[in-house]
């Protein structure tokens, strides 16, 4: 571990803390059979001080990476802030997958348990109708399966935003980058519903996909990374493919993010083609 620690922040309103960055469930994680090296990556995060720990049930192998590690490293697991995510839109299939997820992940509780992916009215409707999937996570946080509970979404700005206003939950996880602040909705009505209501914002899309990185236009990841942690947010996730990135990551979660004509510079090189760099948005944004 190195003699300068990560950076934390409140998790909103909840009492806990969080580092500024945090693993992503993408990268090496969301595999199959790549143990030695996603256990590397998890153990770098570990033994760097990060405390935010990312997964989903659909993430491939993982919550089974995550539990090998924490079985084979005694008392680790109660030192971190674990989460994961459930894409179910019924109260019954979520429960089922919560059960899953604690399995693999060899843990009794999760930190926070997220609404996966929230898209459009129809998803709103099914979450929200009775023996929807709403029910499942309030349920969960009432027994102690999760402390917190929050939503997620990259497709409809304003979809997102609504399910902030409408539900009970603790946190919001969204795109936080570049091409976001050009084109507005994420880090403006969203960002801003979660602040009146007091809720975590953890930043997810950084890279784009490793999309927006740009050597030759000094748009590196680490400057993606800060730009992000230059939001009034919790924390930054980054998914990573090897321990040498944790490490970047990690230096990252130690400085702070860029002033605002800093950030403005940034969003220069992607001001033209903003519109078909949200490719996660929904189909309909991106039509030309």
């Amino acid at each position: 571990m190195t003699d300068q620690e990560i950076a934390s922040a409140s998790f909103g309103n909840t009492g806990a803390r969080v580092t500024r960055v945090g693993l992503g469930g993408e990268g090496v994680l969301r595999t199959q059979g790549m143990n030695d090296k996603a256990r590397d990556v998890i153990r770098s995060a570990v033994d760097n001080g990060i405390s935010y720990f990312d997964s989903a049930r659909v993430y491939k192998d993982s919550e089974l990476y995550y539990g090998k590690y924490w079985q084979a490293n005694p008392g680790t697991r109660d030192r971190i802030f674990h989460t994961s995510k459930s894409a179910e839109r019924t109260r019954e299939g979520a429960l089922k997958q919560l059960d899953e997820t604690l399995d693999r992940l060899g843990t009794p509780y999760l930190d926070l348990w997220q609404i996966h992916d929230v898209r459009d009215e129809k998803d709103l409707d099914l979450i929200s109708a009775k023996g929807g999937a709403l029910e499942a996570f309030v349920e969960a946080k009432g027994m102690g399966k999760a402390k917190y509970i929050g939503v997620t979404g990259h497709h409809d700005p304003g979809i997102l935003t609504r399910a902030v206003e409408m539900w009970p939950v603790d946190s919001v996880l969204m795109p936080v980058n570049p091409v976001e602040e050009i084109l507005g909705g994420f880090l403006t009505h969203t960002l801003e519903a979660a602040r009146k209501k007091g809720i975590a914002v953890i930043g997810m899309k950084v890279l784009g996909g490793s999309h927006y990185i740009a050597g030759d236009l000094g748009i590196t990841p680490e400057l993606l990374i800060k730009y992000a942690l230059s939001f009034d947010i919790a924390t930054v996730i980054v998914g990573c493919k090897t321990p040498e990135e944790v490490g970047a990551l990690v230096e990252c979660g130690k400085t702070a993010g860029l002033s605002r004509d800093q950030r403005r510079e940034v969003m220069k090189p992607f001001l033209p083609t903003a519109k078909k760099l949200a490719f996660y948005r929904g189909s309909s944004f991106n039509i030309p």
